[in-house]
């Protein structure tokens, strides 16, 4: 049986034009989503799949953003992989499983289109076009998972922290996130008292606005030259899928390289430093 709640609304051509997978379904397959999907809002914090529980239904975000996380005995957790417009939440059902080790919840609320996992299955195997952006989706998001495990290990907090604001960014679409302290700390795997040093520190350097519950990007070149190298590999990864839809808006400026001091870090129009980083190149 369907499932359905008093703020569920019929999905609807444009909202299926939003999402970067669903955007390139057959006219048929489009019309079964139509018919048995649902256009829902996901709250902050909202389950989408528990652990090691069966997956019944699959999302496919237009405005808001999930987070994949990965969670310790002793209760601490940490994100090993985002979801936003570019993707769906289905990987285990996409490779036969039907259910998976991790948690996934709603990180940033907004809208997604919801579908019943059979339904998804059956799209999955009859329609070649929608398997063949299910397939490029998940290299990529494979591919960042890789990437995201080095860059928790080797990168620092205000890197990852500015790597987390401009991934989340592009997924909405908004330079204002609606985030709290405790739930970037969760993301980034880190302590509330070292996501504030981080998130104070760069807007002292004037690259975001920091209030509670919100942060605003301010300037997102500046953020950009203080991230990792690790966001210019994701939206290598993702950029394809987003540019694909219909009025999609991405930077075409070509790549600058730029060397930073084996032992200090400097970005932004204030020149803030950090001491003892290590020697590496910057795609701005």
């Amino acid at each position: 049986m369907k499932k359905t709640s008093r703020d569920d609304q019929p999905v609807t051509l444009p909202s299926i034009g939003q999402n970067a997978i669903l955007h390139a379904l057959a006219e048929s397959s489009a019309a079964r989503i139509l018919e048995r999907g649902a256009l829902v809002r996901v709250a902050l914090r909202q389950k989408i799949y528990e652990a090691e529980q069966q997956i019944n239904d699959v999302y496919f975000p237009v405005d808001c953003v999930l987070s994949v996380v990965a969670r310790m005995r002793n209760g601490s957790q940490i994100e090993v992989g985002t979801i936003g417009r570019e993707g769906m939440s289905a990987f285990p059902l996409l490779m036969g499983a039907s259910s998976t080790a991790n948690v996934c919840y709603c990180q940033v609320r907004g809208s997604a289109i919801r579908i019943p996992a059979d339904l998804f299955r059956e799209l999955a195997a009859s329609d070649p076009g929608f398997r063949q952006l299910l397939d490029r989706y998940l290299q990529a998001y494979v591919n960042m998972l890789g990437q995201l495990a080095a860059c928790n290990r080797l990168h620092t907090i205000y890197e990852r922290c500015a790597r987390w604001l401009l991934m989340t960014r592009d997924r909405m679409d908004l330079d204002a996130i609606p985030l709290t302290q405790e739930f970037l700390a969760m993301m980034l795997g880190t302590g509330q008292s070292g996501v504030a040093i981080a998130a104070g520190t760069l807007q002292h350097a004037g690259l975001i606005r920091y209030t509670r519950g919100m942060i605003t990007i301010l300037d997102r070149p500046g953020l950009e030259a203080a991230s990792c190298e690790c966001y210019e590999v994701a939206r290598s990864q993702f950029g394809g899928l987003l540019r694909a839809m219909p009025g999609a808006r991405e930077k075409t400026a070509t790549p600058k390289t730029v060397r930073v001091a084996p032992t200090k870090k400097t970005f932004g129009a204030k020149g803030l430093r950090f001491e003892n980083s290590p020697d590496r190149e910057f795609l701005l």
